[in-house]
């Protein structure tokens, strides 16, 4: 098998990135083209909680996913897609997983992320309204911008209305880029979702060979 003359420097370079506080890079050549291979081989991301600053993959492989707790149930048919754990609840811990310092920067992204407590009200005749399904779920990884704080992408199982599909997938960066697959039925969520969770941490591009979007 032929020797790669750059490995031993790109590996230098991921150790460099994992041990400066600043997450930085030299900024000479030689480090530059290793950053872009990389960036190239999905080794490194963007770093959410040091702009300019850069993370490993091995660093990122090592945090906890978050999703509903009883989702297992769910995937066994134990319970309904109604009795999910709530989001806030998802989003608590994921807050709570960070360090003290980045977690006002997550509550800021709360409402976009976990979305408004949903209140069930009875309708004329005692029926409640059924609520369309949106369970949270947050991976290590990033889009073509950084994640989260803690260098997180977030997404959401849902119903929907759409001609896609009454079921989909979305995942998100910490601004516009998003994803989506669309599905008909839970089971076909259900089947996909947990390899998803279980391949990050990820770019969004990665997800193309999941059979998701750009949108």
């Amino acid at each position: 098998m032929p020797h790669d003359p750059h490995e031993q420097f790109d590996h230098a370079l991921l150790d460099l990135i994992e041990h400066n506080p600043a997450a930085a890079v030299p900024y000479t050549p030689t480090h530059q083209e290793a950053l872009k291979r990389l960036y190239a081989a999905h080794q490194v991301y963007a770093n959410a909680d040091r702009p300019g600053g850069h993370v490993t993959a091995r660093s990122l492989a090592a945090l906890p996913a978050f999703h509903a707790r009883n989702l297992d149930d769910l995937i066994a048919g134990r319970i309904a897609p109604e009795a999910l754990e709530p989001n806030a609840g998802i989003f608590d811990r994921y807050v709570q997983s960070l360090p003290a310092e980045r977690r006002p920067q997550a509550e800021a992204r709360r409402l976009a992320v976990a979305g408004r407590v949903v209140h069930h009200r009875p309708h004329h005749g005692g029926v409640v309204a059924h609520d369309p399904v949106r369970s949270l779920f947050l991976v290590p990884g990033a889009g073509p911008h950084p994640g989260l704080p803690g260098n997180y992408l977030y997404g959401h199982f849902y119903e929907t209305a759409g001609a896609g599909g009454p079921w989909a997938i979305s995942i998100h960066d910490n601004d516009d880029g998003r994803m989506v697959i669309d599905a008909t039925s839970l089971k076909e969520v259900l089947d996909q979702l947990p390899e998803v969770i279980a391949s990050a941490p990820f770019t969004l591009a990665e997800l193309e060979a999941f059979g998701f979007r750009w949108v």
